[in-house]
């Protein structure tokens, strides 16, 4: 049976960390828990080195990301689960991370809910970290009495989104990897092959076809001034980058997308699964509808689609409900409208958010593989294409240079 390395909490609060012999992860937090312990992690030994150096590397640089506040998160909800108090979770925490940026938060934590400040508020000091989201979705465990509640369902919206990350992600890795092999390989033709050839061609002093003339000239660009082409693609790159940070260019720039076929339904699903799993957590938790609309429209990127939510929130003071100004905005697919229609019927309108972003994280899947078996035929018959035109302008002329030798 594999070795695990395992830490834990006993009821007092003290850490124990040890190594165990099981069939798996589940089966190291089931002996754990039947010892009366509270699991905190669990990792295969023969693992733990491979991810340690990675880690003590992030550590030494003293940065913080997303990644990490779900780590946070999730041995909090799980300490907090078990009945101990933030206060004594913190301090548990605090003693199993090593020295470095993740501790440093922690402690810090610690230090503001010790002083009397609640802790949605030490969080809402680091807003760089914890979104309003994530704060008030705190806030709500605060007020309600369900902390473990509340940092269970942040643990969990958290890891879902991240797996529709890294799924869209990996997904459309394929395709840029296509796309860069298909760049280089023509850098390398044209750079490289093209201008060997042609001075063939020179020697000759034959008259040359037009398309051959393109191909040549094409070529004596990428060898002559190819450091020049990546100098405009990168500095184009980094002013594109700067461009967006512009309210005005990024609206125009998302309004663009949207009218593109492969990318329209795509980006309408992607929003309308953070959009609906954003707000039925938020109401899931207690937090009141028009502040949870607020704050869903954050973490809607595209910027004509979170213009157009806006009117959500003056339809639901106005009394007309979440589905009908939902259906009036006219940005994400008919169907939110109509199950949420039915969750206000039922009264289970997170329920049905919650149902809905599932809906749309499946779709979004569907839609990316879809995109991408489509993608790689089509960029791949592309750069066959593009090959084979500059093969056929550099062989017509060397037929034709064979014909005159042989006439000769």
């Amino acid at each position: 049976m594999p070795l695990f390395h395992y830490k834990a909490a006993t009821d007092a609060g003290e850490v124990l960390e040890g190594d165990m012999e099981a069939a798996d992860r589940s089966d190291v937090v089931r002996k754990l828990q039947a010892q009366g312990h509270v699991p905190i992690r669990a990792e295969p030994l023969d693992g733990l080195k491979a991810k340690t150096a990675p880690r003590l590397s992030l550590l030494g640089k003293k940065r913080l990301g997303q990644r990490e506040v779900e780590v946070f998160t999730l041995e909090l909800a799980t300490l907090v689960r078990a009945g101990l108090s933030v206060d004594k979770a913190l301090n548990i925490m605090g003693e199993i991370e090593g020295p470095g940026a993740p501790r440093d938060l922690i402690l810090g934590l610690q230090r503001d809910v010790r002083g009397g400040m609640a802790f949605s508020e030490a969080l809402s000091k680091r807003d760089r970290l914890f979104s309003r989201f994530y704060v008030n979705i705190v806030r709500a465990g605060e007020l309600s009495g369900a902390m473990d509640q509340s940092l269970s369902r942040l643990a969990s919206f958290l890891e879902d989104a991240r797996e529709l990350r890294r799924e869209v992600g990996n997904a459309l890795l394929y395709p840029l990897i296509l796309v860069f092999v298909a760049l280089l390989s023509l850098a390398v033709i044209l750079g490289v092959v093209v201008p060997r050839i042609s001075a063939m061609f020179e020697d000759s002093g034959q008259t040359l076809p037009w398309f051959t003339n393109v191909v040549i000239g094409a070529g004596g660009l990428i060898e002559n001034y190819g450091w020049v082409f990546a100098l405009i693609i990168a500095a184009g790159f980094v002013i594109a980058r700067q461009q967006g940070k512009d309210p005005r260019i990024r609206r125009g720039w998302d309004e663009f997308l949207l009218k593109l076929p492969l990318l329209r339904t795509l980006i309408a699903e992607i929003e309308a699964a953070r959009f609906m799993r954003t707000l039925g957590t938020l109401i899931e938790n207690g937090v009141n509808l028009l502040e949870a609309l607020t704050i869903s429209r954050e973490v809607v990127s595209n910027r004509l689609i979170s213009g157009r939510l806006e009117a959500l929130s003056s339809g639901v003071r106005e009394g007309q409900g979440l589905a009908r100004p939902l259906m009036e905005a006219n940005v994400f697919p008919s169907l939110a409208s109509h199950l949420v229609r039915v969750g206000e019927e039922t009264g289970s309108v997170d329920t049905m958010l919650l149902h809905l972003a599932a809906i749309y994280e499946r779709e979004v899947q569907t839609t990316v593989k879809r995109m991408v078996t489509l993608l790689g035929p089509i960029l791949i018959l592309g750069l066959a294409v593009f090959i084979a035109a500059i093969m056929f302008a550099l062989v017509v002329p060397i037929l034709s240079i064979n014909d005159l030798a042989l006439i000769g």
